[in-house]
């Protein structure tokens, strides 16, 4: 008991600490607006995390794991509900949140008309924070639609590759070598001084396979606003291609 009380008072105790805190998370009753995810996906409501991770670092992620487990919960008990109503989870700085459980919510949660829309720096991110090679792979593959920025880092451009595949590219290869009789030294100029000599070239051309888009692709070609898109229609993947994001402030 006293562990359990000991954790308990750890975890509380931030709620209480700071009195803007404690006026958010613990109101009067009659001050209460927030009744729980059923009300809210029954009312077609919108909720907000808006706490800088900067400022209340441990809070706001002990907030968004709770509020994310409370949200998922409640998604996956509509799962006998062939009624249920379409939602949305949207999470920006993903791997500052994330935890192994999301892939199991997100391989269910589609039967639950669940759309779920996250964006992270890089799948080294997500490893960082989960510290398993295995769940962030499961994560990753349940994502299906995907939208690769620029990046530098070999474990997203790795994945990236080998999802999208290999093809038969044409390489062409240029020799030129010189054949002669006579060759002199020159002292004075220090250089070789040939007689009756010939320039041969030689091309040849070749088929490797190999990936569609290469490292270079991804570090180098992919300019700001612009994305490589693995997109899905529904029913069919559409050709991985090159794409631009309007930006909404030039709209």
């Amino acid at each position: 008991m006293s562990i359990l009380k000991s954790e308990i008072s750890r975890i509380t105790g931030l709620f209480v600490s700071d009195y803007d805190i404690k006026s958010t998370f613990c109101p009067n009753k009659n001050d209460i607006n927030f009744f729980g995810f059923s009300d809210v996906l029954d009312k077609g409501k919108i909720v907000v995390l808006n706490m800088n991770i900067s400022e209340y670092s441990n809070l706001s992620k002990i907030i968004a794991a709770y509020l994310k487990l409370d949200y998922q919960s409640e998604i996956l008990s509509r799962l006998s509900n062939s009624s249920c109503k379409t939602c949305a989870f949207i999470c920006d700085e993903y791997h500052e949140y994330v935890t192994s459980t999301d892939a199991e919510f997100f391989a269910q949660s589609r039967e639950a008309k669940c759309i779920n829309i996250v964006a992270t720096q890089s799948y080294s991110s997500l490893l960082n924070t989960l510290k398993d090679n295995y769940s962030t792979k499961v994560i990753i593959q349940n994502l299906i639609n995907k939208l690769w920025l620029r990046t530098d880092d070999s474990f997203t451009i790795e994945d990236a590759q080998k999802q999208i595949g290999k093809e038969n590219k044409e390489r062409v290869s240029k020799s030129i070598s010189e054949n002669a009789k006579e060759t002199n030294f020159d002292f004075l100029t220090n250089t070789l001084r040939s007689k009756d000599s010939n320039i041969s070239e030689s091309i040849s051309t070749y088929t490797q396979f190999d990936y569609i888009y290469d490292t270079n692709f991804f570090t180098q070609q992919l300019e700001t606003f612009s994305c490589l898109a693995f997109l899905s229609n529904g029913k069919n993947i559409i050709p991985p291609q090159k794409i631009y994001l309007q930006p909404f402030f030039k709209k």
